[in-house]
């Protein structure tokens, strides 16, 4: 009998496409260990060894501390480019960019692809001047440009017109990536009529540049306009998909089309798309947001396979006031033999009525979903909402901190608002992993108690930390600096604000900036803040009014107001006080009386107990005594205690006698008198 010839030992082909297979199903564990037998073998790793690993979703830290020796030993940074744009990839991605230029750095051999890793990793992070210097270099490498290079490089362009320039100029926008990237740019950043510009100005449309463009209008103050490109995209032959439909569903519950609404579904069942969960799911949205809860109904029955996903969209879409309530359709769902989850818990608790949510939260314990964070954060919310504050507080407190984040969030924020403040911040600290959100609570909490060194102190915790400031923060934080008059730490945050391009077109966070200014008497950063504000409201131009007024520009503070009137804001209560503040203070008797007198015809506005005692100390600081007693005999509402003081002390000061203004008036002598 012939002895058994050894199999012979696997190839290196065989070990890397084994590696690659575990590598993209996010098992680095077990593609590290094959790539230990690959090692034990004697088989030596090739350019396609390393790079599945290190672009695994499961990749860690440790994979690249292990794969970076073996790497540089087999000199496999100078020979190709796969595994040296694998670890500069790697390294990008997991924001270490000391690495990733060294790695780089060393690279003798680079792909466009390289570069494109770079790029993007800097994009991701926010580092746009990185991008774009890197971007410059490639384009100076002569390495030659990609479709992906542009892609990577798009958002780190502060004009995107500079970028469609250079996309033209280098005869780019003609590839479809590229110009399918600009296309959704310029709808992202709502410049939604030169997108359609652009897009008919394409040479090769596909699909995904119908959908970016149907998608943005939907969205839009003109959704119709998505649906007439829909009927574009039909006559010129090109074959909507299910996102096109899911698109043009939105937009006609958007516009109230129930007609529109209906033909697109005759065009999905024509289509043999009515399989399809996630069309089904739009179906039933657009049914019980535009048409009602009984065609939705109906939707949903006649899906071939019962789906959860249609019913959570029954549940979040039903607005009928004949309709069931949503603890109905809950039942309704078990009913049909459908168990609702985390989604749908999550849409039923966000209108319910007080016996609704007592039974909804029977049903979310007995069906086991109890632990789930989204769903608890619900069930605090919903008992918040009606008042009962101690449910909330007594349901929250009873969960384990560790593994529901988001309630403990919800819950601090319920303490806020019933201002146990140092409740929130006890909540807070004892949890051991904190999101920007529990910060921001933390600081809120600190900035109303009144604890502003502390609130500083755990800021700058939160940016040691590497945590993302968001606009929250910044509003608490120019509050306190508003309250004690501190306008060099103000300028400070104005400062970050700018650089860490948080506050960008945020219109609450200019407001503030413009109050801070305003109260600690800079009026000319007030002002420079205002003209540079993209998005202005009515409290922007309230703010600068009570500013000038404040600082003694009360003819300015006048002016504007009249400014503010022909930008077309209309002022409101708050915004008539602040102007008839400035008039007090600028002794604008005349210019405030026009205001006062025409407030109810001019603005609509009713006079209120602060009106009336802004008018009143107007007219009495400057001697106009009878007509602050006609103003006083006016009022619809009996005069308060400081009207009565404001005009004795006037009286004091003109030297003018009680009995002689009211000798006809007893009551109001009497009323005097009592002070």
């Amino acid at each position: 009998m012939r002895p058994r010839r050894p199999s012979p030992p696997p190839s290196a082909s065989l070990f890397n496409s084994l590696i690659a297979s575990r590598a993209r199903t996010g098992r680095s564990a077990d593609a590290l260990s094959l790539l230990a037998r690959m090692l034990a073998a004697g088989v030596a790793p090739t350019a396609f060894t390393f790079a599945p690993i290190l672009a695994s979703p499961s990749a860690t830290a440790c994979c690249a501390a292990q794969l970076h020796p073996h790497i540089l030993k087999r000199g496999l940074l100078h020979g190709e480019p796969y595994s040296g744009t694998s670890l500069v990839g790697f390294f990008g991605r997991s924001g270490r960019f000391d690495g990733a230029l060294k790695v780089f750095g060393e690279m003798t051999v680079r792909s466009v692809v390289t570069w494109n890793c770079l790029i993007s990793s800097f994009v991701q992070f926010g580092r746009s001047r990185d991008a774009l210097f890197w971007f410059r270099e490639l384009v100076r490498s002569g390495d030659g440009l990609s479709d992906g290079s542009l892609v990577a490089v798009l958002p780190a362009f502060g004009s995107l017109e500079q970028v469609h320039g250079l996309v033209w100029k280098i005869g780019m926008d003609s590839f479809p990536a590229v110009a399918n990237a600009l296309l959704n740019s310029y709808c992202t950043c709502g410049a939604i009529y030169v997108a359609e510009k652009m897009f008919n100005e394409l040479v090769f449309r596909d699909v995904a540049s119908w959908n970016t463009v149907i998608a943005s209008f939907a969205r839009s103050n003109v959704p119709e306009r998505a649906f007439e490109l829909f009927l574009s995209m039909q006559r010129r032959g090109d074959l909507p998909n299910e996102t096109t439909f899911a698109s043009v569903l939105y937009a006609c519950a958007s516009m109230n089309g129930h007609e529109h609404g209906k033909f697109i579904h005759a065009k999905v069942i024509k289509r043999n798309l009515n399989t399809s969960e996630f069309l089904n799911t739009s179906l039933v949205d657009f049914y019980a947001n535009c048409i009602g809860w009984r065609d939705a109904r109906k939707v949903v029955e006649e899906i071939p396979e019962n789906s959860t996903t249609c019913w959570n969209a029954l549940i979040s879409g039903h607005s009928d006031s004949d309709g069931p309530t949503s603890l109905a359709i809950l039942r309704d769902m078990l009913r049909s033999g459908i168990k609702p989850n985390e989604v749908s818990f999550s849409a039923s608790l966000k209108d319910p009525s007080f016996l609704d949510l007592q039974q909804i939260h029977s049903l979310v314990t007995r069906l086991g979903h109890s632990d789930n964070d989204y769903v608890s954060s619900g069930i605090i919310s919903s008992y918040a909402s009606h008042g009962i504050v101690s449910d909330a507080l007594t349901y929250g407190v009873a969960l384990n901190p560790d593994s529901c984040s988001v309630s403990m969030n919800v819950l601090a924020g319920v303490y806020n608002k019933a201002r146990m403040y140092q409740e929130t911040k006890k909540l807070l600290l004892h949890q051991q992993a904190r999101d920007t959100t529990s910060w921001s609570i933390l600081i809120t909490a600190c900035s109303r108690s009144g604890d502003y060194i502390e609130a500083f102190g755990f800021f700058k915790q939160m940016r040691i930390m590497g945590y993302h400031v968001d606009n929250y923060i910044f509003v608490s934080l120019l509050s306190i600096c508003t309250k004690n008059n501190s306008l060099d730490l103000g300028k400070l945050i104005h400062g970050l604000i700018i650089k860490t391009i948080s506050g960008c077109c945020d219109t609450y966070v200019d407001n503030m900036l413009l109050d801070m200014y305003a109260k600690c008497g800079r009026i000319e950063d007030c002002l420079k803040v205002f003209e540079e504000m993209k998005d202005r409201n009515l409290i922007s131009w309230t703010a600068v009014i009570s500013g000038l007024g404040l600082n003694g520009f009360s003819h300015k503070a006048l002016a504007w107001f009249k400014a503010m009137e022909k930008d077309g804001c209309k002022p409101d209560k708050v915004a008539i006080l602040a102007v008839l503040s400035a008039c007090r203070h600028g002794r604008l008797v005349e210019e405030g009386m026009k205001i006062f007198k025409n407030v109810k015809a001019n603005y609509s506005v009713e006079a209120e107990m602060e009106h009336y005692i802004c008018v009143v100390d107007m007219l009495c600081k400057c001697g106009h005594l009878k007509e602050a007693e006609v103003v006083i005999r006016g009022m619809p509402f009996q005069p308060s205690t400081v009207i009565w003081r404001t005009f004795l002390q006037g009286c004091k000061t003109y030297g003018v006698t009680e009995v002689q203004v009211f000798a006809s008036n007893g009551s109001n002598r009497i009323a005097l008198d009592k002070l």
